[in-house]
């Protein structure tokens, strides 16, 4: 299997800056993560922002930027969050994924709206 990667949108909810992307789609990772130049496209100052803890796949833990409000856009689907800054590529994770109610096609390696809700998201509460 091979890397699955996706275009989406990113806005700034507050400056209503907006950028189109290609992420890296990784159901193993939990957050959207952007790199740095993204986060300033997008407006932010990264030092002026909170930060958040995260541990990384070697076992490390690092204080990352963490940009907010954030409205991540795909296909007729969008999600209002936040996003670590982290990285040098965007990173889609299961959190984005799971709200937008998003799948991995693994045959095509493509990310798609889920064909069971083709037409709004449908969330489990269970």
């Amino acid at each position: 299997m091979g890397l699955t990667y996706a275009d989406i949108s990113l806005s700034n909810l507050i400056g209503n800056q907006k950028i189109k992307i290609k992420a890296l789609v990784d159901t193993g990772a939990t957050f959207m993560c952007v790199t740095e130049e993204m986060a300033t496209q997008l407006g932010f100052d990264t030092s002026e922002v909170s930060t958040h803890l995260v541990t990384l796949a070697d076992g490390r833990q690092i204080k990352v930027p963490r940009i907010a409000p954030i409205e991540i856009g795909f296909a007729n689907r969008s999600y209002v969050t936040e996003a670590l800054v982290l990285g040098n590529e965007a990173l889609m994770g299961v959190l984005p994924l799971e709200a937008m109610d998003l799948c991995v096609n693994p045959l095509t390696q493509q990310l798609v709206v889920n064909p069971e809700h083709p037409n709004f998201p449908v969330a489990l509460a269970k």
